[in-house]
C-alpha cells in the first residue's frame, strides 16, 4: 500500500482508506460483518478509517470492530450533522456536544481528524463551529482540524485558513474540485481526502436509479460521458475510476465505503498498479470539460 503525508500533519496516511457511511445507512449488517471488513482492511494496509456522527450507526459499530487495534489507524470523524443528517448544530457548544458524543461512541478518547460536516459559507463565516473544533483540539480531543463538503463552502474552507485538512467529492463523474479547490488546497498545505472517489460505482447496474437514490446525479452525468472503459469488467472500471482521482495533485488518500468481504484487497490491487496513465487522465478529463456544464457541481 502507497502511503502518503496528509499536508502538513504528522499523518503518513495510506493512499485508499475506510470509509464509514456505507456500513451505516445499509440495513441489516451486523456487528460482526462490520468487524470482519475492519480486520480486513487494516490487513490490507489502510491505516485510514473516516466516519461522522450523521452515519447512523456507523461510529458505534466501528468503536467495537476498532477495539485492540485503534492505535493502528487514524481515526476521522465528522460533527455538526447527526442522527442520519436529521439535526444540525453549528454552535460551539454544540459542536463541543457532538465531539464528545463521537468519542463515547468510538470508545477512545482522541480522534486524529475532526471535521465540520458540509456546513454551507454563511456558517463558516459566523465562525462558532470553527471556534468549537478549535477548543475540542486545545483540550486534546483531536489532533487536527478539517472541513468536508463541496463548492464554494469549500473554497472558502481554505481561505480562511484554519483548517489542516479539506475532504471533498473527486471522481470520475464529480470533477469541480479539480479546478476549483484542489489547486488551492495544495497551494496552502491542506491534506485532501477524496470521497465518493469511484463515484458510488453507480454505472454497475446499467439501470436508471430512483430520482431520490444517492447515487442519481452520478448515473444521469455518466450516462452522458459514456467513457469506454465502463463498457466493460466492472472490477477493472472500478480500478480505473479509483486510479484516477488518486492520479490528481494534492490527494493524498480515497475514502471508500463498503460492505463487501475481500473489496479491500481488490482495491489495493488498484491502488498498487500505480498512478493511471497520462492519456487516459487526460481523455477523461477532455470528455468531462466536453459534456459538464454548470449544474454539474460537486455532490456534497
Amino acid at each position: 500500500m502507497e502511503y502518503r503525508r496528509l499536508g502538513q500533519t504528522d499523518m503518513h496516511v495510506s493512499a485508499l482508506g475506510f470509509g464509514g457511511a456505507e456500513i451505516g445507512f445499509t440495513p441489516g449488517v451486523t456487528q460482526g460483518q462490520v468487524t470482519m471488513l475492519v480486520g480486513a482492511a487494516i490487513d490490507a494496509g489502510l491505516n485510514v478509517i473516516d466516519t461522522a456522527a450523521a452515519y447512523q450507526a456507523s461510529e458505534a459499530m466501528l468503536g467495537v470492530a476498532l477495539a485492540g487495534r485503534r492505535h493502528s489507524v487514524f481515526l476521522f470523524t465528522k460533527c455538526g450533522a447527526t442522527d442520519g443528517f436529521t439535526r444540525y448544530d453549528w454552535s460551539e457548544a454544540g459542536i463541543l456536544a457532538h465531539i464528545a458524543e463521537s468519542l463515547r461512541r468510538l470508545r477512545t478518547d482522541y480522534l486524529d481528524l475532526i471535521q465540520l460536516h458540509s456546513c454551507d459559507a454563511e456558517t463558516l463565516r459566523r465562525g462558532e463551529c470553527i471556534a468549537g473544533l478549535q477548543k475540542a483540539r486545545e483540550r486534546g480531543l483531536a489532533r487536527y482540524i478539517g472541513y468536508s463538503g463541496d463548492g464554494a463552502a469549500a473554497k472558502l474552507a481554505i481561505e480562511l485558513g484554519v483548517f489542516d485538512a479539506l475532504q471533498t467529492s473527486i471522481n470520475i463523474a464529480d470533477q469541480e474540485a479539480l479546478e476549483l479547490t484542489l489547486p488551492l488546497a495544495r497551494a496552502r498545505g491542506l491534506g485532501v481526502i477524496a470521497k465518493r472517489p469511484i463515484a458510488n460505482v453507480a454505472w454497475r447496474s446499467g439501470q436508471r436509479p430512483p430520482q431520490d437514490a444517492y447515487h442519481h446525479a452520478y448515473w444521469e452525468r455518466l450516462q452522458k460521458l459514456d467513457y469506454d472503459f465502463l463498457r466493460g469488467d466492472v472490477d477493472n472500471a472500478v480500478g480505473c475510476a479509483l486510479r484516477f482521482t488518486l492520479s490528481q495533485p494534492g490527494v493524498h488518500t480515497a475514502i471508500v465505503g463498503t460492505t463487501k468481504p475481500g473489496r479491500w484487497e481488490a482495491n489495493a490491487r488498484h491502488v498498487a498498479a500505480g498512478p493511471l496513465p497520462e492519456s487516459d487522465i487526460a481523455a477523461i478529463r477532455a470528455r468531462w470539460r466536453a459534456v459538464a456544464d454548470a449544474t454539474w457541481v460537486g455532490q456534497t
